[in-house]
């Protein structure tokens, strides 16, 4: 009798878990169009097709680039940027920051015992500034939806906002502020996997069973991970483009001048969906009147404020360290719509 009053929970349970998923998102908003717009259905979903298929490529490139890096476990040498002189921690954390391949969970081990060992707080703030803005997926994706110019210019705005956020925090240190920065923290062990300082990369994975069945396993998890956020990326993308005027775009984020890319950068903190996602919906956005330095803004913006990255700041340091990353990350977001918009 007991089973059979947990089979229909577990049941619900599971429908629950499905419905929140992209894909069920994608099978609604197309059955949505199909209902309300049905001479427009093909058109969305073509659109969508065509899209995703052209970034395939840039997919399949990004998804084993990761998984060589996590089966090799190279991830661990981001760890050597934070020795030596703080000058050269910053510079090697800002540009380390961008391509470590971290999940967000295995960040925050990574810093807190960086932290705990006495790390400076300059150092981590460069990591952490410039960490949600670009990896190697994010950056084939980018190049795939908005131009190898977008793409590079995003990662050079990582770097450079990493620099902006340590050297800025250096400068407050000397002064005083952050004495304490850290929380006291216990690990919640959410990935069990964050790197191990004595460890060394092995290139040749495949030589080592556990390491090709990582690779394996990394493969297959990316590569859906981002196949469903990208799916529902484009068919997002495809009624924007055909059910959002133009002109209102225009006249929110569109024009000349630094108000639209102060706009962009203060709309992209609560809207920001995540980095596989924006590029597609900005590329939309752009098409419909959005600047190339409001959309640069609106993306710096919204990854420095995304969930994942705001909960790990939040869970190690204290509120004014946490206020500091914010006001560092949002100033920077548009200064860097700025300087790209002029360029």
């Amino acid at each position: 009798m007991a089973e059979l009053t947990q089979s229909p929970r577990l049941t619900a349970k599971g429908a629950m878990e499905m419905i929140k998923t992209p894909w069920a998102l994608i099978v609604v908003i197309l059955l949505a169009v199909a209902v309300l717009d049905p001479g427009n259905l093909r058109e969305v979903a073509s659109f969508a097709v065509r899209a995703l298929a052209h970034t395939g490529q840039y997919i399949l490139f990004a998804v084993l680039l990761l998984s060589y890096l996590k089966a090799t476990g190279a991830e661990v040498m981001v760890a050597r940027a934070f020795e030596g002189r703080e000058t050269r921690m910053i510079f090697l954390a800002a540009l380390f920051g961008g391509l470590a391949p971290f999940c967000s969970c295995e960040v925050i081990p990574f810093i807190a015992g960086l932290l705990a060992l006495g790390a400076p707080l300059s150092a981590v703030m460069a990591f952490w500034l410039s960490s949600p803005l670009i990896d190697p997926p994010t950056l084939l994706i980018t190049a795939a939806a908005l131009g190898w110019p977008f793409a590079i210019g995003k990662a050079v705005a990582a770097v450079a906002l990493g620099l902006f956020g340590g050297f800025a925090v250096r400068l407050l240190m000397r002064q005083g502020a952050f004495a304490q920065p850290l929380r006291e923290y216990k690990p919640a062990g959410c990935c069990g996997c964050g790197p191990k300082a004595d460890d060394t990369p092995v290139w040749k994975f495949w030589q080592e069973p556990e390491r090709r069945v990582r690779f394996r396993s990394e493969f297959v998890h990316n590569g859906l991970f981002l196949l469903k956020w990208l799916a529902l990326a484009y068919v997002l993308e495809a009624l924007l483009v055909n059910y959002v005027p133009a002109d209102l775009i225009a006249g929110v984020v569109g024009g000349e001048g630094v108000l639209p890319i102060i706009v962009a950068a203060l709309v992209g903190m609560p809207a920001y969906l995540n980095s596989y996602v924006a590029p597609p919906l900005l590329a939309g956005l752009i098409d419909q009147g959005m600047t190339a330095g409001a959309a640069m803004s609106f993306m710096v913006a919204g990854a420095v404020s995304s969930i994942p990255a705001m909960a790990a700041v939040w869970s190690l340091v204290k509120p004014r360290v946490f206020a500091a990353y914010l006001s560092l990350g949002v100033g920077g977001a548009i200064i860097a719509g700025i300087i790209f918009q002029v360029v």
